[in-house]
């Protein structure tokens, strides 16, 4: 990965530091796109001296906000010189109770889908210029939960909420948006593919985005327990992440999903191509997508 510029997004904890860890050790400059700046630092610290690569920087970035997310956008584009993997990981389960954000948006569908949405339409003619490069989109096997889907009522206005099918929901568009996207980057040199990580040992389900007390502790025990008994550490985890990052093998593969470094069939719904073609329009309105920020 010398001479390689590596975006990874939820950085600091979990398989998005592990990823970012081994893009270090390849040699790769890394880029921490994080909320939490002080926890980020420490992280990227800690890997410059695991690895001994003193090229990682912290990048503030939260996808639940379009405003940090074009914050940050223009922040890359001024100072970096290069971008050859974008790694979309950031995420949350949602908390219990339906939050908008100051967008309009269900927290959770803001968080996994409409920030990196939005961060990759922006960086995209960047990476194009900078080609070959690589879309990363860290989707989850939990997106096989969504057995419709309402364009018009993504945001859960019409319907009753729950947070864990908002979250199944926002992980199917993350495949769908990275299948029209594969589409829209055909010749370019730029591919694009998403993956399952597995059921992997992190804070995910202990984050403080879960803003009520009883169910982050209960769902917390509960989840750390399960993975424990069933899951992967946050190292294995980062496996296919990295895979998709480096290895030759994918190089000319896009639109593809995978799981344990294998490509594997997503549910009937994420391989609908007129479906994501309209979800991409969809989406553009709802993060008011501009005419200048589109690069396909």
């Amino acid at each position: 990965m010398d001479g390689r510029t590596v975006i990874v997004t939820g950085a600091s904890a979990g398989i998005g530091l592990e990823a970012a860890k081994e893009f270090a050790a390849r040699g790769a400059r890394v880029i921490l796109a994080c909320r939490n700046l002080i926890k980020a630092e420490k992280v990227a610290n800690d890997i410059k001296s695991l690895t001994g690569n003193s090229n990682v920087h912290v990048y503030a970035l939260d996808t639940s906000s379009l405003e940090s997310v074009r914050r940050f956008s223009k922040n890359i584009l001024q100072n970096e010189e290069n971008i050859h993997v974008l790694v979309n990981n950031a995420g949350i389960v949602g908390p219990q109770s339906k939050e908008i954000t100051v967008d309009g948006l269900e927290l959770t569908m803001a968080t996994n889908h409409y920030g990196h949405f939005l961060l990759t339409n922006l960086l995209l003619d960047k990476m194009i210029a900078c080609a070959p490069g690589r879309v990363i989109n860290v989707s989850s096997a939990a997106h096989m939960f969504t057995s419709k889907i309402d364009l018009r009522d993504l945001n859960c206005e019409n319907r009753s909420y729950s947070a864990t099918a908002a979250y199944a929901l926002s992980k199917l568009c993350n495949i769908l948006f990275t299948l029209e996207l594969a589409e829209k980057l055909r010749g370019t040199g730029v591919t694009a593919n998403s993956l399952h990580p597995g059921a992997v040992a992190t804070e995910f389900f202990s984050k403080e985005d879960l803003q009520h007390p009883w169910y982050r502790k209960v769902m917390g025990s509960f989840m750390s327990l399960f993975v424990k008994l069933v899951g992967k550490t946050s190292e294995l985890g980062a496996q296919t992440t990295i895979y998709l990052g480096v290895s030759d093998d994918v190089k000319n593969l896009s639109g593809k999903y995978f799981e344990d470094c294998q490509m594997v069939k997503s549910s009937y719904l994420a391989r609908d191509r007129k479906l994501a073609r309209a979800l991409w329009e969809v989406s553009e309105v709802d993060v008011k997508l501009r005419p200048r920020e589109e690069h396909y």
